[in-house]
């Protein structure tokens, strides 16, 4: 039986229930102005199975169901999880069913928005989708820690997944519609150059002024080591913890040693181990491991590790020179960038790699998908003609990949090695090549 308070709580979220008339103008108060068009759209709710949107905080989660729930309104019920209230007394399943059986039949949509703080969250949804209530069920988090690994066998056939992450250029720049091509390589170069500095969190990207995008980047990172770090996943350590963060931010598409970092840390390896894991199911970091060929010759242990936003890892290093060409850091800046942009296009259940060989060989990133092998090489530079490196001779020659590209600053050229296509992109036809 749930508590009048807990009723008094629900209508202070859901305010459109006592004012129907209203709710297109409460709920639009959940979508900026300036909407972005995510890739993900539109997304597609079922009454038979749930929706779960996963991605960092601050991504757009929340504004990108908003935005799709209009159509339901005023029949919508959302529950913020987040609130102590309402997760101590919806935290069973059967105790939402009953209440929506009971108070609320009328609802064609249930929004459980940060379902992270939930411990049980999959099954949770699972008992959700199994009373067959026949209304569509969205739930959000910001880390997948919850939402993913422990669910992904109780919900089996019963829920959808979408990875939301900060914005792709592709996405930026059909929000400034240029005119034509000049206008929009100018916008490109202009948005290639504030992911490079600022990244692409929606607060972040679209706020006036840098000294304001720096200002958000600090509140965001402090969120996550202060907030998540010691709250959602009881770390004890958050000094360490903050330190592990910035060593990261430095070490950016270089070979990681977790012992090294051990020691440094003054902590054992298995505790940054799981750190680092953290910063993955968070969203924050992505741990890219040696694509294993079957080759002798590759070296197949140490990973790498890339920030999902160019503007975290800048944060967290205080580095944030707008002259891109004189950093010394100009060619991991460049490389984290690609990497954002690689996994912001790839379906969830795909992966990333890179290639590296005892006798120093290596490429950057290797996707693998379907069978097929795409490769990329990245250079901050202006090539004046497409030559390839020892390394991307020795990877085609091995593995004949389906394309290699050689992503750079400014050729734009189209070749063949051994019948394998190479191409010599710059990051606005690269971004034209993923389709629009």
């Amino acid at each position: 039986m749930v508590s009048n308070e807990v009723h008094n709580r629900i209508l202070l979220f859901n305010p459109w229930l006592t004012n129907p008339n209203q709710a297109e103008v409460f709920i639009r108060r959940y979508i900026p102005e300036t909407y972005v068009l995510r890739d993900v759209e539109p997304i597609n709710l079922k009454k038979d199975r749930a929706l779960l949107i996963i991605g960092p905080r601050q991504s757009g989660k929340s504004t990108l169901v908003w935005r799709h729930l209009l159509s339901y309104a005023p029949d919508i019920l959302y529950i913020n999880l987040e609130d102590p209230l309402l997760r101590s007394s919806l935290g069973v399943a059967v105790e939402l069913v009953s209440l929506l059986r009971g108070n609320y039949s009328f609802v064609q949509a249930v929004f459980l928005d940060e379902a992270q703080h939930m411990p049980d969250a999959g099954l949770f949804v699972k008992g959700l989708v199994d009373a067959k209530l026949g209304i569509s069920i969205i739930a959000t988090g910001s880390s997948s820690f919850h939402l993913m690994s422990k669910t992904r066998e109780s919900l089996a056939g019963r829920a959808d997944r979408l990875r939301l992450l900060p914005f792709s250029l592709k996405e930026l720049l059909l929000r400034e519609k240029p005119v034509n091509p000049i206008a929009e390589r100018d916008f490109c170069e202009k948005i290639f150059l504030r992911q490079m500095i600022h990244g692409g969190y929606p607060a972040v990207y679209l706020a006036p002024t840098d000294e304001d995008r720096v200002g958000f980047l600090n509140d965001l990172a402090e969120a996550l080591i202060l907030r998540d770090a010691s709250d959602l996943f009881r770390i004890k350590r958050v000094d360490v913890f903050r330190k592990l963060l910035t060593l990261l931010a430095g070490q950016v598409g270089n070979l990681i040693n977790f012992s090294e970092l051990a020691s440094v840390c003054h902590v054992d390896a298995s505790t940054i181990r799981s750190y680092v894991e953290i910063l993955e199911e968070s969203h924050v970091v992505k741990a890219v491991k040696p694509f294993a060929g079957g080759k002798r010759r590759e070296l197949t242990t140490a990973p790498k590790i890339f920030f999902i936003d160019n503007g975290i890892r800048n944060q967290l290093l205080n580095a944030f020179a707008a002259d891109v060409s004189l950093r010394i850091d100009k060619g991991a800046l460049m490389e984290n960038w690609a990497f954002s942009e690689l996994y912001k296009r790839m379906p969830i259940t795909s992966d990333i790699h890179f290639w590296r060989s005892k006798a120093g060989g290596e490429i950057d990133f290797i996707v693998e998908q379907a069978g097929n092998i795409m490769a990329m090489e990245v250079k901050y530079a202006d090539l004046d003609r497409p030559r390839l490196s020892r390394s991307a001779r020795s990877f085609i020659d091995a593995y004949r990949p389906e394309k290699f590209v050689v992503l750079n600053r400014s050729l734009e050229a189209n070749v063949t090695m051994d019948n394998v296509p190479v191409d010599f992109l710059t990051p606005r036809n690269w971004m034209i090549g993923a389709g629009r």
